[in-house]
């Protein structure tokens, strides 16, 4: 008869009072008092249930007498033979806790759903933005901040509309016949304001300049300073001060932007706001033609040709030749060197601010979604197994570990350390000195009688690791015996 393990070991691993012991090898089944629930699941138990696992090897030895029969835990026990569960296999091998494909995708389905509608809903947009839209003052685009419609006006009056996006392309198109209007000079570099400036002093044609400010005016109209902002959107022509035949157009959207001022003899100022006119005209002093500085390009927007007198004003100021040579800057003009181009801006540079945003929350909305999903860390919570389980078959599925992992020192440990934890309320030691030897191995030697004298307490009790599995065997039938001659005392 073999010692049964305690209840709660010093280590925490030893299963309950009652269950079959936990020897690797040679040892027989329990003392015969029942045991229905198992302790708490040892190591090598199935992942997130707790039951233990029922791993291939040979029986343990010892559960066959030779003569046909067996003990408790034997083959021809209920606890030796082989159990399924659900999530547990059929006990012949190892349990795989890896998760499977079908596992995986339902787990994946969510996020991949909604990062394919993300792709569809930016794909579908772009593609509705991608037909007309060509950006602010483009006279291809026909959203509100297109000229489209400017455009279209100037062709039903026979003067024709070519859209350049470099300096030299728009000097090289310049003449006496052309209207060069550069949409954004302040964006321009200082190698392609040369090109623009050059075009004004030789094509001998008109430029209309939009929105000029500090940056630009030094190098392509030097006799003009801008003066602040205008505080109306609606301004008169300021006859008859103005002697411009475009400004019989009357009323016109100027007042959005930028005024001016200039000292230049046979300059026209037209629209003032504040005393300062929004639309200079300024002659030239080399080939003839003229230079037109438009403070405010509101008037040649879709959205507001229509308002007032803007449509006549901007008929009159880009019809007057009969081409139209629009220049729009691109990212490589704004270069400041001649070498340099669109090498120089970074990727970042190069994307909208509103995109820079919406990954911005786009970001902030991943992580709090990951800190709302994230597993929360805190103190372990006992949960009752799902199942009773049988505290022999636990035992024996954890003597079957430690004779995998040979680890007799392990399995004598707990042996010795139920056992002390047993005969100690039997000799009336306190449970809190179960583990003493001074304490503990006098009163047990007290109550041995002299026929159980070969037993030494304290080599059994506190002795040194077995040195084989049958030396171990010995120990856990040792203990036994000793266990039972105190209790017959």
């Amino acid at each position: 008869m073999t010692p049964t393990p305690p209840d709660d070991t010093t280590d925490g691993t030893a299963p309950a009072r009652g269950a079959t012991t936990p020897a690797p090898s040679g040892t027989t089944s329990g003392t015969g008092r029942p045991q229905d629930t198992a302790p708490p699941a040892p190591t090598g138990t199935t992942a997130g249930t707790g039951r233990p696992r029922h791993t291939a090897g040979p029986s343990l030895p010892g559960t066959d007498d030779g003569t046909g029969g067996t003990h408790p835990g034997g083959p021809g026990h209920p606890a030796a033979r082989p159990t399924t569960r659900p999530g547990q296999g059929t006990g012949t091998g190892a349990t795989s806790t890896a998760l499977t494909r079908a596992q995986l995708w339902t787990r994946a389905r969510g996020f991949l759903l909604a990062a394919g509608i993300l792709l569809t809903a930016a794909v579908a947009l772009a593609g509705l933005q991608a037909g007309d839209h060509h950006g602010r003052l483009d006279p291809r685009s026909a959203d509100p901040d297109g000229s489209r419609a400017l455009a279209q006006l100037l062709k039903e009056r026979g003067v024709t509309t070519r859209v350049v996006t470099n300096a030299a392309e728009a000097a090289t198109a310049a003449g006496p016949g052309t209207t060069l209007l550069v949409a954004d000079p302040d964006l321009l570099g200082e190698p392609q304001r040369r090109a623009v400036r050059s075009a004004i002093d030789l094509s001998g044609g008109r430029t209309v300049l939009v929105s000029p400010g500090s940056p630009s005016l030094p190098d392509l109209a030097p006799a003009a300073r801008a003066n602040g902002f205008a505080h109306q959107r609606d301004l008169d022509p300021g006859n008859p001060a103005c002697a411009l035949p475009a400004a019989t157009a009357g009323r016109a959207g100027t007042g959005d932007g930028l005024r001016y001022t200039t000292d230049l003899p046979g300059a026209t100022a037209c629209y003032p706001s504040g005393g300062h006119p929004t639309l200079l005209v300024l002659p030239s002093t080399t080939k003839g033609g003229d230079t037109v500085l438009l403070g405010s390009e509101t008037f040649l927007l879709n959205k507001r040709l229509a308002d007032e007198g803007n449509a006549s004003l901007a008929l009159q100021l880009l019809g007057s030749r009969p081409e139209l040579v629009w220049y729009l800057p691109t990212p490589a003009d704004m270069s400041a060197d001649p070498g340099t181009g669109a090498e120089d801006t970074s990727l970042l540079g190069l994307v909208p601010a509103g995109w820079t945003w919406a990954l911005l929350q786009l970001f902030t909305a991943a992580a709090l979604a990951a800190l709302w999903r994230a597993r929360r860390l805190g103190p372990l919570v006992t949960e009752n197994l799902p199942v009773a389980i049988r505290a022999s078959e636990a035992t024996e599925g954890r003597a079957r570990l430690y004779r995998r992992a040979d680890a007799r020192d392990r399995a004598a440990a707990v042996l010795r350390a139920a056992a002390r934890e047993r005969l100690a309320p039997l000799v009336g030691v306190p449970a809190p000195q179960a583990h003493d030897p001074a304490t503990l191995v006098p009163a047990v030697s007290a109550r041995l009688t002299a026929d159980a004298r070969p037993y030494d307490p304290a080599t059994l009790l506190f002795g040194t690791t077995p040195a084989d599995d049958a030396a171990l065997v010995a120990l856990a039938d040792h203990l036994d015996a000793l266990e039972r001659e105190v209790r017959t005392s």
